[in-house]
């Protein structure tokens, strides 16, 4: 009689992936996060041993010094990080996205320029979408760059919640370079706005490109989150993402495209997250007695691991679907919408069960979940609302259901 093979969710290459990272978070930043989170002070030595390991150029071709691996594996890899602390996904995220822009829509200049250094991390890269006024609507963007007389572009305005925004070396930023267009979306471009990363006020050919003093937080410590102000920057034309000729005024449709990688990202830091709040939990629930045995033998407790458990299966199962969708070439934008709704929630859900499980003692800073339960709130703001989710999700549903 035949016997079934085993069942796997991961390719070989995979698991190896996955057990490198999980042992890197288990050894390096789960037992430092406290100590960044609570100085909200940025963890150098992490970051430089996560260059070591080629995790800033995880999905960048081989032939610019990257690993070359697709969107699902990089899902994994995101949640492995996110398990330990979402600020070092975060460190991570942007400039993932920034070389998704680079690699579908920059022209070869632009790959030979900023990919082999984006790689290494030598060059770190951020996303910039939003604005103080903005909020979820895109269309209400400000920002703009003018053409000047020597073809070079004037970029001025303001920018918010921009993760890695003082560190970074490059800044995708979306500006409106037609003001007249109609629908307004027509007239928004992507440029590819270089710096001096950790320079506050830039100088010389940077110069009016200036970045405020970070942000302060509830959690998502450790990382910067900062506004950008441009003030008479000059960015010359070959940096608007694909070139002058392809790229002007067809940034509104290439940022669309990166927030679908980015939901799958966020769902993905969604389940990374709930996962080690409900080790947590298992492990709290265990040691803890009440009643004269341990709280994880009463049903109640029962009942909430069992809750949490079966959320993060099913927002991990959703996140793997969205990315292979989007590796197979396919548009994601309701997979990856569903994915980032539902892994989001389930993060601030299982996190908030986990700190419910832990009593008084969830509220103290001695416990991790402390910091989970700060953290946890993020990802149902970032790369959209859970409610711009779910308008995304009944657009596209009705669209593809048409009678």
């Amino acid at each position: 009689m035949a016997v079934a093979p085993a069942y796997s969710e991961y390719t070989d290459e995979q698991k190896d992936i996955i057990a490198m990272v999980r042992q890197f978070a288990d050894e390096q930043i789960l037992p430092n996060a406290e100590h960044f989170d609570h100085e909200d002070e940025f963890p150098q030595d992490i970051v430089d041993q996560m260059k070591e390991l080629g995790l800033f150029g995880v999905t960048i071709p081989e032939e610019y010094g990257g690993m070359g691996l697709d969107l699902t594996t990089y899902v994994m890899i995101v949640e492995e990080l996110s398990r330990g602390w979402i600020s070092i996904s975060g460190i991570v995220n942007t400039h993932f996205i920034g070389s998704y822009l680079l690699m579908k829509y920059g022209t070869g200049a632009q790959k030979q320029k900023f990919l082999p250094q984006m790689a290494t991390g030598e060059c770190r890269a951020a996303f910039s979408l939003s604005e103080p006024e903005m909020g979820s609507d895109v269309q209400a963007l400000k920002a703009t760059a003018t053409k000047l007389d020597d073809g070079s572009y004037e970029l001025n305005g303001q920018k918010m919640w921009v993760t890695n925004g003082l560190r970074s070396q490059i800044v995708f930023v979306l500006v409106r370079t037609d003001p007249k267009a109609d629908p307004p979306y027509k007239g928004m471009s992507c440029f590819i706005a270089e710096k001096q990363p950790g320079v506050s006020e830039n100088t010389g050919q940077y110069a009016g490109f200036v970045v405020p003093p970070p942000l302060k937080k509830m959690g998502y410590k450790g990382v910067e989150s900062t506004e950008l102000v441009f003030d008479g920057y000059k960015c010359p034309a070959e940096n608007i993402l694909g070139g002058e000729e392809a790229g002007l005024n067809r940034g509104f449709q290439q940022m669309m495209d990166a927030l679908e990688v980015g939901r799958a990202n966020v769902a993905a830091r969604g389940v990374g997250i709930a996962q080690r709040a409900l080790e947590l939990a298992l492990r709290y629930s265990q040691e803890r007695k009440a009643f004269g045995k341990p709280i994880a033998q009463h049903q109640a407790i029962q009942f909430k691991l069992a809750d949490m458990a079966t959320q993060i299966e099913a927002a991990r199962l959703l996140t793997h679907k969205a990315a292979r969708m989007k590796d197979a070439g396919e548009s994601s934008e309701l997979e990856a919408g569903m994915a980032k709704l539902f892994a989001s929630e389930a993060g601030r859900f299982c996190v908030e069960e986990s700190f419910r499980i832990h009593g008084g003692y969830g509220y103290s800073k001695e416990y991790e979940i402390e910091r989970l339960y700060r953290d946890a709130p993020l990802l149902l703001i970032g790369e959209g609302t859970s409610e711009i989710q779910k308008m995304v999700i009944g657009r596209k549903l009705l669209a593809r259901n048409k009678i």
